[in-house]
């Protein structure tokens, strides 16, 4: 959080103001959104209720809360402006938290929960509740008379979910510690209404992570069976040539129909994907690498590198071109490599550092080539760029590696090993 502020309680929360990138309000918070979790784990807290002008209530991930400081919350990116409805896993801070009567764990004390606060974890986007402030006494009129103190979220019981149970919030909370791919593949196995209900109650930025590893068909089959405006929500939160693969399996009415109801800007990226042809680097690109202008510094590269949602292929290299910087760019320059971004001082200019010897692919590259390409030069990712010298993407190893490898790659003995069936809660047979 900005200006060394480590943790918030929600009481200061309530009513903050809520500004866009430009200064803007957009409205203001009315409760936090949080994912309880199996013992005596925080909850992560998946985003805030937001009250805007029209009095309707919307959902801001906390992935695009960018800083809370001086009585505000300053956001990122595009909001969503679609009515909040919570989900059965999800549990409303301040509504259902707060006056909850618990126990501390010395000594079984009674106590009433007046506040909780949430903390950011270092080097991350995630947000904890990590403390709780409670007073010790009775409930009803004479709480107020107690002494009151300020307990770890694990010093007290009563929150947290049970270790035993069947509902689908006990199979997220056991879920969450898996990565993308191993619950992918755990929700392979399970049965088409178990795997129903446990996609519907994941938060979009987890199901969309957890698509992009999933076979075709259970792509499918889940996104069929979300609301359709929730189905755009996935999409957007996909990156742009997964979300573009996905697409294209669709009958051509379904596609459109979520193409339009997507947000303009991410449909424009997937429609360009999809005008290419599959199986070429135009056709396997992400939209999304680093692009930096030639006056950027060394400084500006690592920051970006940083970014905790790249992938290690893409964090791997920054492109530099001219502006504009968003794809497709101005003229490209060159790629400069992360070992070089280490190699030189901080203040040093990416455009006199850039690599202009390894030559670009052009769109309409076949598969087959990509690949010697990045063998050849031993890359992770290689640029795409156009006639006109426009960067419009990066086709990255693990794509190719995608449409490389056999179809059925994903269900073979050796993946579904990755996580054994024995290790699931009881819960995860379907039954």
């Amino acid at each position: 959080m900005a200006g060394g502020v480590h943790r918030v309680f929600v009481s200061h929360l309530s009513g903050v103001a809520v500004f866009d990138p430009n200064g803007d309000q957009v409205g203001r918070v009315q409760d936090l959104v949080a994912m309880l979790r199996v013992g005596g784990r925080p909850p992560r807290v998946l985003g805030l209720v937001v009250e805007v002008v029209s009095r309707r209530r919307i959902f801001l991930p906390m992935t695009r809360v960018t800083g809370v400081e001086s009585g505000q919350v300053i956001t990122t990116g595009v909001i969503n402006l679609r009515r909040f409805e919570q989900r059965p896993t999800e549990t409303l801070v301040v509504g259902e938290l707060l006056d909850r009567r618990v126990h501390l764990v010395d000594g079984g004390e009674e106590v009433t929960v007046l506040d909780v606060s949430i903390t950011r974890l270092p080097a991350r986007r995630d947000w904890e509740i990590d403390k709780v402030f409670v007073r010790k006494g009775k409930g009803g009129a004479l709480r107020r008379k107690g002494e009151t103190l300020t307990v770890e979220w694990s010093a007290v019981t009563g929150f947290s979910l049970e270790e035993h149970g069947q509902g689908a919030a006990n199979l997220l909370a056991t879920f969450e510690r898996l990565r993308p791919a191993d619950l992918a593949n755990v929700l392979h196995h399970l049965s088409p209404k178990r795997r129903a209900e446990v996609a519907a109650a994941l938060d979009d930025d987890r199901l969309a992570d957890v698509l992009e590893e999933l076979p075709d068909d259970d792509q499918i089959e889940i996104l069929g069976k979300l609301q359709e405006e929730r189905a755009a929500d996935v999409l957007e939160a996909m990156d742009p040539d997964d979300a573009a693969d996905l697409l294209s399996e669709l009958p051509e009415d379904d596609m459109e129909r979520l193409l339009t109801l997507m947000q303009p800007d991410d449909a424009a990226d997937v429609r360009r994907l999809l005008a290419y042809e599959d199986r070429t680097a135009g056709g396997l690109m992400t939209t999304e690498p680093i692009v930096l202008r030639p006056d950027a510094t060394v400084a500006d590269a690592l920051a970006r590198v940083r970014n905790p949602d790249l992938s290690p292929a893409l964090a791997a290299q920054v492109y530099v071109c001219r502006p504009p910087d968003e794809t497709p760019t101005g003229k490209y320059l060159g790629t400069v490599h992360f070992q070089r971004l280490l190699r030189d001082p901080p203040f040093t200019l990416v455009g006199s550092i850039v690599d202009t010897d390894l030559r670009p692919l052009p769109p309409d590259t076949p598969l087959p080539s990509v690949t010697s390409y990045l063998a050849t030069y031993n890359m992770v990712a290689a640029p795409v760029v156009d006639e006109s010298g426009a960067l419009l993407g990066a086709v990255t190893v693990d794509d190719v590696l995608d449409h490389l490898l056999p179809d059925d790659w994903r269900e073979t003995e050796l993946h579904s090993g990755a996580l054994g069936m024995s290790d699931l809660p009881e819960a995860a047979d379907g039954h």
